[in-house]
């Protein structure tokens, strides 16, 4: 009898947590689908003027819509994290088919692997620069994330954000295996991301 009773508790702890997944995976599924819509209708500013530009690499076209808007005068200075050690600018500009004004108002910076390194190396130089606003340049999909790691950095700073669209990356998130990977993985890594500003946050106000 005894054996019985602990196999009907084991039986329903396993459907309370079947039953828990369910509902987290559901929540976690809805959130991807507004993930999507949220980064396919960004609010486009091409008006405002910032004290600098930051692109961040990794994806394809971001530094030549940074460099181009630099070139169209909204900004004086164009801050580029995560270059590749031994790439210079020209290599850049000749594979990706731009043009650049003035290479004095580029800076490179080499130091940075990963978006939170981005995140850090960009906030020192914005901090030494007395930097109050910039006009961040990603893709589209790894925008929401590198935000969150700038405001984390940064307090205070005025972003405005500028995607940037691959033909690589299906609209239709659920329609190509490949951008559901990327959207899926790039949605769950802004949600710890979105936990560790709201832990910061809370340990502030603590102190």
């Amino acid at each position: 009898l005894l054996y019985r009773k602990k196999n009907l508790r084991k039986d329903d702890v396993m459907k309370s947590l079947c039953k828990l997944g369910l509902v987290l995976g559901l929540i976690w599924l809805a959130g991807l689908a507004w993930f999507n819509y949220y980064i396919q209708n960004y609010p486009i500013d091409k008006d405002t003027k910032t004290d600098a530009i930051i692109a961040l690499t990794g994806g394809s076209n971001r530094i030549k819509e940074a460099v181009e808007m630099l070139n169209d005068g909204y900004s004086d200075i164009l801050f580029i994290s995560g270059v590749e050690k031994g790439v210079t600018l020209e290599q850049i500009a000749k594979t990706q088919h731009f043009k650049i004004k003035d290479g004095k108002k580029i800076i490179i910076e080499q130091a940075s692997k990963n978006t939170l390194e981005n995140a850090k190396e960009s906030g020192d130089w914005i901090k030494q620069n007395n930097i109050k606003s910039i006009r961040l340049v990603t893709s589209h999909y790894h925008l929401p994330r590198s935000a969150l790691e700038f405001k984390i950095q940064n307090k205070g700073l005025h972003l405005v954000l500028t995607p940037v669209f691959s033909k690589n990356v299906a609209s239709h998130w659920w329609a190509s295996s490949g951008t559901f990977c990327l959207v899926a993985s790039e949605y769950t890594k802004f949600l710890l991301v979105y936990l560790k500003m709201k832990i910061i946050d809370l340990v502030w106000r603590e102190v």
